[in-house]
Order: structure tokens, then sequence, then C-alpha cells
């Protein structure tokens, strides 16, 4: 059987499998949860259910994000090429494959453990509702925050793990951090999103956007310190928040200049911001 490689490409670009940060920053946070809650390596049934899992939400939630934006998409330099606004793929066949990951996700979920089922109807609302929140307030970055961190609660209750104030510290660093890093994503965009009328934080801080972005990153490092004081973890933990924090700082130095193009270059920067502190993780608890 022959397979059309070419015919493949409008859904590998809807399901952004050529751009992978997203499912790096959604898997940084899952992956930090699922260490702490078991105490170093977690349950190798765990971890492949929840990076694959990771792999599908993302995957989804870039095809609802596309399906709720294919009018906007249009009318954004950066997304104008999107295959549902370039007329690549219809809604019905977007619609098809969104149905088709949510069933995938259903599978995986249901290798779990009630509690963690339950868990997962809330991650699978907010992922459904961010990519419209745009249209109604100028905060969703919050709900994207929420929906990247709601993996950290499903992760503790998989393994097993007391939801004790580190899974909460956890969630809220994440969030701090998400927000952040979602801002810098929105100011590539910002002018495009004003004129097509969506919202974002990145136009609510206006010209106070890079210190706004800053003082999210020193609450999430504050946060990062809590849950580690939390959690009693040890040196090499901290050394992972010291270099975390040090990428931050470099993000600013390089987005000092305002230019459009840093700001992208700045928001990726984040999955090596994701990866140090797991690495800090890793070392702590001993490969």
């Amino acid at each position: 059987m022959n397979i059309n490689v070419k015919s493949l490409h409008p859904y590998i670009k809807l399901l952004r499998l050529d751009k992978p940060i997203g499912i790096f920053l959604l898997l940084w946070p899952t992956l930090w949860a699922l260490w702490i809650a078991a105490d170093g390596m977690p349950h190798v049934s765990s971890l492949m259910i929840f990076v694959s899992g990771v792999v599908v939400m993302r995957s989804a939630g870039c095809v609802i994000n596309d399906i709720a934006d294919r009018h906007v998409d249009g009318l954004v330099a950066r997304t104008h090429l999107r295959p549902l606004a370039a007329g690549e793929l219809t809604v019905k066949q977007a619609l098809q494959v969104f149905v088709g990951l949510c069933l995938v996700a259903l599978v995986l979920v249901l290798l779990t453990d009630l509690q963690t089922i339950l868990l997962s109807v809330v991650a699978l609302f907010l992922a459904a509702v961010y990519p419209f929140m745009k249209r109604y307030t100028y905060l969703p970055q919050v709900v994207l925050g929420a929906a990247f961190g709601w993996a950290i609660p499903m992760a503790f209750s998989v393994e097993g793990a007391a939801f004790t104030e580190v899974v909460w510290l956890l969630f809220t660093a994440n969030l701090l951090w998400t927000v952040a890093y979602d801002t810098l994503y929105a100011m590539v965009d910002r002018e495009d999103d004003i004129k097509a009328g969506v919202k974002s934080t990145a136009i609510l801080f206006g010209d106070a956007d890079i210190v706004m972005v800053a003082l999210l990153q020193i609450l999430a490092m504050i946060a990062f310190i809590l849950v580690g004081l939390a959690a009693e973890l040890g040196v090499f933990y901290y050394g992972g928040v010291a270099v975390a924090t040090a990428l931050m700082a470099w993000q600013h130095w390089h987005i000092r200049g305002r230019d459009t193009q840093a700001y992208f270059k700045a928001f990726l920067h984040n999955n090596w911001v994701g990866a140090a502190l797991f690495a800090g993780l890793v070392l702590n608890y001993g490969i």
C-alpha cells in the first residue's frame, strides 16, 4: 500500500508534530510530578501512560485550538498558513481527528485508577475551553497554565501519593511559569491579535509586559523553592532551580531590544528551563 506523504502533511501541521515545543512544555511538569510523587523513578506503566497522554492531549489541544481560531488565524501573520485557515483541511476532518485523539486519551486514562480517571475530566474540560478564552478574557494564559498543570495532581494520583501542599505548590509554580512563557509567545502576535479582536496577557500588560514576565518568573522560582522545602529535596534540585533562574535571566537579556523574533526565541528557550528543573530532580533522587 502506497502512502502519500504529501497528503499527511496538513495533518502533521494540524497536530503540530512539526513543532514539538508544546509537547516538551507539557511534558516537563508531568515528569516533575511523577518523580516527586514516586520519590524517584515512577512506575514504568505510569511513565508510559503519561508520556503518551502528553503527546495525545497536546495534539488534541492544537486541533480544537485551530477549529476555534480558524477565522482568526488567517488574520495573524504567524498562523495564516495553518491547515484550517489555509483551506488544506475541513472542519469535519479536524473534528474527526479530535474525536480520534480523545478516544485514544480515554483508553490511556482507563488504564489508571478511578481517582485519576475523575481528575482527567477536569483536564479535558480545561483543554476544551482554553481556545475560546481569548474571546472573553485577557487572561487566557492562566487557563492554559491550569490545563498544562493539571497533569500534576493526576501524576500524584496515579502514583498513589498523598495530596499534600507539594502538589499545589508545584501546580502554582507551573501556572506562573506557563503564564510567563505564554505571555512571551503572545507578545509575538500582539499587534495582529489587537486587529483580530482577540485578547491576551501581552495586550493586558502593554508596555509593562517585560516587567510583568519578570515578576511572574520570580514568583515561579519562589514557588519552586517552596516545593523543594515542602518535599525536602536536596542540593541537586536547588541547583536545577538556579540553572533555570539563570536561563530566565538570559531570556530578558535577549529580549531587551524588543524584537519580535527575540520574543519567540525566548519562548522556545523555556524548554531548557523545564529540562533544568527535571535534571535537578533526577540527580536529587538518583538515576
